[in-house]
């Protein structure tokens, strides 16, 4: 443990007080997080039949594809505090509304709002990352935040498995709770902020992003990739169902991932920050699509772990470089747009993941699925490995942020 202090140390040491409090609320929030991992089984005791669910899980996708987008746009206009806020707030209220839903119609504009008030705050909160640290930091301010994910992830998963089992009503319980904590420790911790200011013609929209052409190339490839890590949620669940295993075996997977991220992410940002960003990003991205598509070959508990295994040490190796490449591409006014989109990216992959990848699965083949992954995984290996050079010449040096600094924390 004390190799893995230091390593932590090393890596996220000294940032501003601010990305420790994104960090603790997350934390807690992720501790919660066990409705959407639990969904599939959720609908399943409610009564809602095989062709119902990629209904309600396309809903839930569609969500994120609103929430990014909106999130991204307050965070520019309103400031990061209050649209964190917003999105927080609504989600409890979102968790209620789901649970209480009386049929199909009404689970499905539950899991859209759901979705979309959650992803409201990832924008925001990542602009705010941007803003406090300059370009050499900004890869540990986003790895510490994946970080985080993962910490209360692994504490989830089994607690979510041991809840499911004694009532599903525990699961929104507990989720509802814990993003309300997160709020209460944004309005505490936070200070109030304003929005920045813009530069004059670049309105408050998308526009700026459109424009730029970079990112339009970028995107795509990256919500390829996200697109197979999404299947992780979403294909996985329904794989181990179909094996006849249990929730908790689902639960347990999801436990695995988050302990193997955690204990190895801080350790490969510092192992793999010698060598330059993209190219780590495309070898690990390779590594998640292998994993991924190695699911069709499992069947057992055992094998199912051996293809976690694959992806999670994938997903530690590349924490934080997506959003720190597309930070650094963002103009200080834009950011929160900027990641907006990335998010909306996001947003895009697990609608796709919820909606063709569980088509594929249930209605054409589940080795359909999962060659898919695999040839599409080397396709956007291969065109982020194209784009290194132009992003390269893209991230510019910039001055610290031009924000009051605040005392840095020692980690």
């Amino acid at each position: 443990m004390s190799f893995l202090r230091s390593s932590v140390s090393a890596q996220f040491g000294g940032l501003p007080r601010e990305i420790y409090v994104v960090f603790a609320g997350t934390v807690v929030n992720r501790l919660g997080y066990m409705v959407t991992p639990f969904l599939v089984f959720f609908l399943a005791a409610r009564g809602v039949t095989p062709e119902q669910t990629p209904w309600i899980l396309g809903a839930l996708g569609a969500g994120n594809l609103l929430g990014p987008a909106l999130g991204g746009l307050l965070a520019d206009r309103l400031g990061r505090r209050p649209t964190m806020l917003a999105g927080l707030v609504g989600t409890a209220a979102a968790q209620g509304a789901l649970f209480a839903a009386p049929n199909a119609v009404t689970l499905a504009l539950a899991a859209v709002l759901l979705s979309a008030t959650g992803a409201m705050v990832s924008p925001a909160a990542y602009a705010l990352l941007a803003d406090r640290v300059g370009p050499e930091r900004r890869q540990s301010a986003y790895a510490l935040f994946g970080w985080g994910v993962n910490i209360g992830t692994a504490m989830a998963g089994v607690l979510g498995g041991f809840l499911a089992e004694r009532g599903y009503w525990l699961l929104f319980a507990v989720d509802a709770v814990t993003v309300l904590l997160y709020a209460a420790i944004v309005v505490w911790r936070l200070p109030a902020d304003r929005a920045p200011g813009r530069s004059a013609g670049t309105g408050v929209g998308y526009g700026v992003v459109l424009r730029d052409r970079l990112l339009m190339l970028l995107l795509p490839l990256l919500g390829l990739q996200l697109v197979i890590y999404s299947l992780t949620e979403v294909a996985l669940p329904l794989a181990i169902r179909d094996d006849g295993l249990s929730p908790a075996v689902y639960g347990t997977m999801a436990m695995l991932n988050a302990l193997l991220v955690v204990l190895v992410q801080p350790v490969a940002t510092g192992a793999l920050a010698r060598f330059p960003q993209l190219p780590v990003y495309v070898a690990t991205s390779l590594l998640i699509a292998a994993g991924v598509a190695a699911t069709g070959l499992a069947d057992h508990p055992g094998e199912y772990a051996a293809t976690v295994v694959l992806w999670s040490l994938g997903e530690a190796g590349m924490s934080g470089i997506a959003a720190s490449v597309v930070a650094n591409l963002a103009p200080a006014h834009a950011r929160g747009r900027y990641q907006g989109a990335f998010q909306w990216t996001w947003g895009l992959a697990r609608f796709t993941a919820m909606t063709a990848g569980t088509a594929l699965y249930t209605h054409v083949a589940p080795a359909a699925l999962w060659w898919t992954a695999a040839v599409a995984g080397v396709t956007a290996a291969l065109g982020v490995l194209a784009l290194a050079p132009l992003l390269a010449r893209r991230a510019a040096p910039e001055p610290v942020p031009a924000v009051p600094a605040a005392e840095p924390v020692a980690a």
